[in-house]
């Protein structure tokens, strides 16, 4: 009978992972506050963490007729919404 015996020598170590968190808001304040939470839970644990990056706000445009039936001369109408933050949490450069 054949048995299988593990091998120590062969066993690998698990590999560190590199986690980034991309989170999107329309409120910057609860936007910073989340982050500063994740941040120090992982500085809590001893992880390495790297600094926020704050991405440019995104300008959402909407474009629609001004006359709902459809007749008419061709008029538009245009709004925007500059309410959509970004905010990065990247890997460290160096893992622990």
């Amino acid at each position: 009978m054949a048995y299988a015996y593990k091998d120590d020598k062969n066993a690998e170590e698990p590999q560190p992972v590199d986690i980034r968190i991309i989170l999107t808001s329309q409120n910057v304040k609860a936007l910073e506050k989340v982050c500063e939470k994740l941040i120090h839970g992982a500085r809590e644990e001893h992880l390495a963490v790297k600094g926020l990056i704050h991405m440019p706000t995104k300008v959402l445009c909407i474009t629609t007729r001004k006359t709902p039936c459809g007749e008419g001369s061709k008029t538009w109408d245009h709004f925007q919404s500059n309410s959509l933050h970004d905010t990065t949490i990247p890997p460290p450069n160096q893992l622990v």
